[in-house]
Formats: C-alpha cells, sequence, structure tokens
C-alpha cells in the first residue's frame, strides 16, 4: 500500500516536497492545503539567491533546474556593502551571461510559480485555512470541512505555523528589527541613476542600527527595504501604510545619509508593507512524534540577514523527500522521519546562528559596517570555506581593511 501525505502550505518548501514525491513513477499520494485562494493572491517579497549546495541542488534534484535557468539572473549576484556615506566596504560584480555556478536571482514569485507549475493539477486544495491538527493527524479548516487518513502531516505553512503546536510550543518571538518594504516600477527609465547604482544586484548599506537594502527584480523594478532596530509598538508612530507618510518619516529617521540611499525610498510609489522580522530559538527541535513534521519557516523561521532562509527550506523538502521515497512503507517510514529530523536539527542550527551573527554584526555593533566589518566577512564565508580555510584567510581580511581604513 502507498504512503497518503498530506503538506500544509504552498509556498516552496512545500511545492518542492509535493514534486519531489510525484517526480517519476511513485506510489505516494500528494495533497497540499493552501490558505490563499491562487498562486497570485498577495505579493511574496523580493528577490532570492539560491545556492548551489542547497537550493540548487534541490532544483536539480527535482529535474527543474534547466527551467531555473530561464529566469535565473547572474548578473544579479552583483551586490555592494556600504555604509550611510554610500563608502563601499565591499563590491562584486555579477556574472556575464549564463553560468552554471555562482548565486543567481530569481524573483521569489516567479520561483514560487515555477514550482507550483511543475505540480499535477488538483495537487493543490485552495482556500483551506487549516484551523486546527487533531491527534489523529485529521486536518480542520476554517471553511468547516475536513480532512484525513494520512500516514503523515507535513506542516510547510511558515512562520506562524498551525501544524507546529502539535509538536513544540515555542513561538516566534521579534528579533528586535522591523522596517518598510517598498517599491520603483521601472526603474532604469524613471530613476536611471539609481538603477546604475543598484547595478541589477543587491545593494546593502547599514549605519546607526539601520539600513537601506536594494534590490533588482526580474521585472524591472528595485524593491527598497528600511529595516531598522525598533521597539515593538513602533507602527502606532505613524500610519504605517500611507506611502506618503511613510517617506516623510524616513526622510526623517535616516537623515544625514547619502542623498542616493534617500532618493531610493522617495522614488518608491504605489503600496508599502510594514514589517517585523520574527525568528525561532535557535536550537529549536521537538521529540518526534509519528505522523506530523515541519519543513522551511515553519521548523526555523529566521531573518533574512543571511539569504540562507529559502535555500535551507528547499533542502528541507529534498531531504525529507527522499526519507519518505526510501519508506517502503508506512511501516517503516516512521523512523526514516525521525532521523530526517535529527540531520534537520543539526543543519537548522548551524544556519541560525549564521543569520544570528550576520544580523548582530550589523544592527547591534556599534560602529558598524566599520567596526566589525572583517568579523561579518569571515562569518559569511565560513560555511562555504570551511574553518581551515577561512583561518588562513584571516589575516588577509584583516590586513586588507587596515589598509582600506588608513585611506578612507
Amino acid at each position: 500500500m502507498g504512503i497518503n501525505v498530506a503538506i500544509v502550505g504552498s509556498g516552496p518548501a512545500g511545492c518542492m516536497l509535493a514534486h519531489l514525491l510525484l517526480h517519476k513513477d511513485s506510489d505516494i499520494s500528494v495533497t497540499i492545503f493552501e490558505r490563499e485562494s491562487s498562486i497570485d493572491f498577495r505579493s511574496q517579497g523580493g528577490t532570492l539567491d539560491l545556492h548551489e549546495k542547497t537550493g540548487q541542488a534541490a532544483l536539480k534534484e527535482a529535474g527543474l533546474f534547466d527551467e531555473f535557468l530561464k529566469y535565473a539572473r547572474y548578473d544579479g549576484e552583483a551586490f555592494k556593502i556600504a555604509d550611510k556615506n554610500l563608502l563601499c566596504y565591499i563590491t562584486q560584480q555579477g556574472s556575464k551571461g549564463s553560468s552554471t555556478t555562482g548565486r543567481p536571482e530569481i524573483d521569489r514569485p516567479k520561483l514560487r510559480e515555477l514550482l507550483f507549475n511543475s505540480l499535477p493539477e488538483g495537487t493543490v486544495r485552495w482556500n483551506k485555512k487549516l484551523v486546527a491538527v487533531s491527534g489523529d493527524h485529521s486536518l480542520s479548516f476554517a471553511d468547516g470541512s475536513t480532512a484525513s487518513g494520512f500516514d503523515l502531516v507535513v506542516g510547510a505553512d511558515g512562520a506562524w505555523s498551525k501544524v507546529r503546536p502539535l509538536l513544540s510550543d515555542a513561538k516566534p518571538y521579534y528579533s528586535g528589527i522591523a522596517g518598510h518594504s517598498l517599491l520603483i516600477s521601472n526603474a532604469e527609465q524613471q530613476v536611471p541613476d539609481l538603477h546604475k547604482l543598484v547595478n541589477r544586484g543587491n545593494l546593502f548599506s547599514f549605519s546607526d542600527g539601520k539600513s537601506i537594502m536594494a534590490q533588482q527584480m526580474g521585472d524591472g523594478s528595485i524593491n527598497v527595504g528600511t529595516w531598522a532596530v525598533r521597539p515593538s509598538d513602533w507602527q502606532s508612530a505613524c500610519n504605517v501604510h500611507d506611502t506618503e507618510e511613510v517617506k516623510k518619516t524616513i526622510r526623517q529617521e535616516y537623515a544625514g545619509w547619502h542623498p542616493d540611499l534617500l532618493a531610493l525610498t522617495q522614488a518608491a510609489e504605489g503600496t508599502v508593507q510594514p514589517r517585523d522580522l520574527y525568528m525561532l530559538p535557535i536550537g529549536h527541535k521537538w521529540k518526534h512524534r509519528a505522523g506530523v513534521t515541519l519543513i522551511g519557516d515553519a521548523a526555523h523561521v529566521m531573518t533574512p540577514f543571511a539569504g540562507e532562509g529559502v535555500n535551507l527550506a528547499l533542502q528541507d523538502a529534498m531531504k525529507l523527500a527522499a526519507a519518505i521515497k526510501s519508506s517502503h512503507s508506512s511501516s517503516n517510514l516512521d523512523g526514516n522521519i525521525e532521523a530526517f529530523e535529527r540531520d534537520m536539527f543539526s543543519r537548522a542550527t548551524e544556519t541560525q546562528q549564521l543569520t544570528y551573527d550576520m544580523m548582530t554584526a550589523m544592527f547591534f555593533t556599534p560602529g558598524a559596517p566599520r567596526q566589525g566589518i572583517e568579523r561579518y566577512i569571515l562569518r559569511a564565508v565560513r560555511g562555504e570555506l570551511g574553518p581551515w580555510i577561512t583561518a588562513l584567510l584571516t589575516p588577509v581580511v584583516y590586513v586588507w581593511f587596515f589598509i582600506f581604513k588608513l585611506i578612507w
């Protein structure tokens, strides 16, 4: 008898898991339950860089890498890390043309669309807002309907997962950082100088516990984020949904920042999205319970400052799919899921710590980025290069920035 799997949430992790389980010949049944009404129900955020060993590896395993390359932007790898005076501490140019290495960018909506379109019609059941999961793994929805008979329920339903309470009492807590997301449409035509500044990639500027970030999107727009250390009640200070009032507040909060950085925030139009950044405790885990598990943000939501969240989520999906497919029946499924969870806890803890360290370095370190830029860079590359190469690189980085600071 085959295995019947329910996935709650049709984000990248949920759709990737479903595709991998249904890919090729399989006796596994999969249903995704999604609270939204359609794939385009709401804005899905900015751009993502997919890493070779995690996000890209999952796409290759799914047979979707060639499709991904149609939308990937290798020139989107360009990035700058600067301070409020637009003094650049790190500058990287994007690749020319297509490549098969590196960390190409893709818009979050396009990635989700790619994964969704890979699924057989009818896999996703829309307008299914989960209310609760019972002890026998039956699902209850806001419309009064229920679903049951699953060998495994997978919570891929994000930071505020409705599946998580069955496994853990942990809840995401406010990271201390919040801000706004704004959008500049058709940037090359409307603000050519700012478009050139972003250089089809990413610009990250930090100072005084604040940041202005700009990301080139595939449709020609620029996504602008203004993140800062803020009290939890910060949204009461102004109408955070009124674009003009938000822009006025930004001018006040970021007084003294470089005119080009302020111009990025003032050129935005349309709606503005306020957002508090939440995270689960580093090392979050739970006692294994047969028939239910979590992946992605439901298991280990973190802030976006290391760019690892979606990559870890796609890797979760790849590894969980392998665990399920290696189960000959529901009888040995449980042991494989428990082994998957142990591996995920280890991977997630490492990534959560990296993200926390990167966030702390730029938002909670006085004098950043000038103070601590060396630690920031070395922490960022340690996971890729390993401890030995990072140790060899350390004196080079410190000497380089010692000279840099003497000049600048």
